[in-house]
């Protein structure tokens, strides 16, 4: 088998993530360190234990997420013998799992990976005033549907009336599988959900997040990420990234700069890039860390693949005796 390993985005953490590891493996306790090292506080204590309120805010869950993935890499590098690029084709992340990607990979230490994420964090929470941004999941519409209900929403719908229209409303996600994930001024996402529901939409609901993440309203951020990542090392990742912003393989640390600034306001393409590394000829995908979102994802969006997820000892050993 040709491996991939994917990485999760934010939504996939829970207060206890990356415990038992912790408990089982001195590399899991190391790295959770580092990640506490680099921020000056103690982040995996809020991992391990919560509260969940606390945990789910931008800035802590980002770094949180990368800490449980890193972990899970670390374990099953030394419990299996080998290193990612030994066993492993390519790897791909879902918005800031694409940071956990990239330090699996070695483009990016344990330390600048967490100080960047806890910079996005912030700053994706900072670039719009709280409450005025959304997010909506359309589910059972694919991104041309989603694309065209976010261009009607953000016209106003029927009445275009002053007042009514206008707006940011965009494609945030194509997850594939029918799932997409819609973003933008707050007003402007409830019209397209209204608007989905009309077209026969199967479910269209807003999303508990803070912010209006991968759409324009974050070009602040973005602007704050050029600067942070002007002053980053970064390594060619060895195996190779699949990318959001252009669902393709990518090595240079120039391109991957560019990349991870534009990724904060471009759509996550995660359909085409998991149909591109089914074409670069992987056929089976691992979800490293917390959840299981993209193994779901991975299913239905490569059914002739195999999808598994590692978050646990017991996921780890599972996995090294399949290989």
């Amino acid at each position: 088998m040709t491996i991939a390993f994917v990485f999760p985005g934010q939504g996939s953490q829970a207060p206890g993530m990356g415990r038992e590891l912790a408990q089982a493996f001195s590399i899991a306790r190391e790295t959770f360190q580092e990640v506490d090292d680099a921020l000056g506080e103690h982040l995996s204590k809020l991992i391990f234990e919560g509260p969940p309120d606390e945990l789910t805010l931008t800035s802590n869950a980002q770094p949180a997420l990368l800490a449980v993935s890193l972990a899970v890499v670390r374990v099953l590098e030394r419990e299996g013998g080998f290193t990612l690029a030994d066993r492993v084709a390519l790897v791909a992340g879902h918005s800031l799992g694409e940071y956990s990607a990239l330090t699996a990979a070695g483009s990016f230490t344990v330390a600048v990976a967490a100080r960047l994420l806890r910079l996005r964090g912030n700053a994706m929470q900072q670039a719009t005033p709280a409450g005025s941004g959304a997010m909506a999941a359309l589910l059972g519409a694919d991104a041309d549907q989603a694309r065209a209900i976010c261009e009607e929403a953000a016209q106003g719908g029927e009445e275009g009336e002053e007042g009514e229209g206008g707006g940011v409303v965009e494609l945030a996600n194509d997850n594939g599988a029918g799932q997409s994930v819609i973003s933008g001024d707050r007003a402007a996402v409830e019209r397209a959900i209204e608007i989905a529901r009309a077209a026969g939409v199967k479910r269209a609901m807003l999303l508990p997040v803070s912010a209006p993440f991968h759409s324009s309203l974050m070009e602040p951020a973005a602007h704050a990420m050029r600067t942070a990542l002007e002053g980053a090392a970064i390594s060619p990742p060895n195996p190779p990234l699949v990318a959001n912003v252009t669902a393709a393989k990518v090595t240079d640390p120039d391109a991957i700069r560019d990349l991870l600034v534009r990724q904060v306001t471009a759509t996550v393409r995660w359909r085409e890039c998991m149909a591109a590394m089914v074409a670069m000829g992987c056929d089976r995908f691992v979800e490293i860390g917390a959840g299981r979102v993209l193994t779901g994802l991975g299913r239905r969006n490569a059914p002739d693949a195999t999808s598994s997820a590692i978050g646990t000892p017991a996921d780890i050993e599972a996995f090294l005796k399949s290989l």
